[in-house]
C-alpha cells in the first residue's frame, strides 16, 4: 500500500513539474499574433487558384488521369503526394505501383517527382519512369491549353 501511494506521489510530482515547465516566460519577447482563420478560408474565392495550395492543379489532375489504371491508396493535395497500389497498365503485362510528389505550383518538370515500383518492390527501368513523367507533363499542358482557350 505504501508503494502505491509513493508511486502516485512521484507521478503527481512529475506531472506537476512537467506542467510548470510549459508556463510562459514574462521576459520573453512577444509572439507575433497569427490571423484567425478557418478551414473554409482554403475555399475562399481568390484571384489565383493556386494561392491556397502549393500544388499545380494541372500536374495534379494529369497525374490522376494518366495513372487512372492504378488503385489510389492515398492522396494529399496539401503536400502534393499521391500514392497508388499495384495495377497493370492497359496492354501491359507487368504490374506497377506509383508514388507521385508535386512539389511546386509551377508547371515545370522539376515540380514533378515520380517513383515506380514493380512487383515485390523491384526496380523499374528509368526509361519507363521517364515515359510516364512525359505523359503526365503532356496531359498537364493539354489541360492548361484547354482552360486558356475558354
Amino acid at each position: 500500500m505504501k508503494t502505491v501511494t509513493a508511486t502516485r506521489l512521484i507521478l503527481a510530482a512529475c506531472l506537476t513539474a512537467g506542467l510548470a515547465a510549459c508556463g510562459g516566460n514574462a521576459d520573453a519577447p512577444a509572439v507575433r499574433k497569427v490571423e484567425d482563420s478557418t478551414i473554409w478560408d482554403l475555399f475562399a474565392n481568390r484571384t489565383d487558384p493556386n494561392a491556397t495550395v502549393s500544388v499545380n492543379k494541372y500536374l495534379w489532375n494529369a497525374s490522376l488521369e494518366v495513372l487512372n489504371f492504378l488503385p489510389i491508396q492515398s492522396v494529399d493535395p496539401f503536400t502534393g503526394v499521391i500514392v497508388t497500389g499495384y495495377g497493370t497498365p492497359p496492354g501491359g503485362g507487368r504490374s506497377y505501383r506509383a508514388t507521385v510528389k508535386i512539389s511546386d505550383p509551377a508547371m515545370d518538370a522539376r515540380s514533378l517527382k515520380l517513383a515506380l515500383q514493380g512487383p515485390g518492390g523491384s526496380a523499374v527501368e528509368p526509361g519507363t519512369v521517364r515515359a510516364v513523367e512525359d505523359a503526365i507533363m503532356t496531359r498537364a499542358r493539354q489541360m492548361r491549353i484547354r482552360d486558356r482557350g475558354l
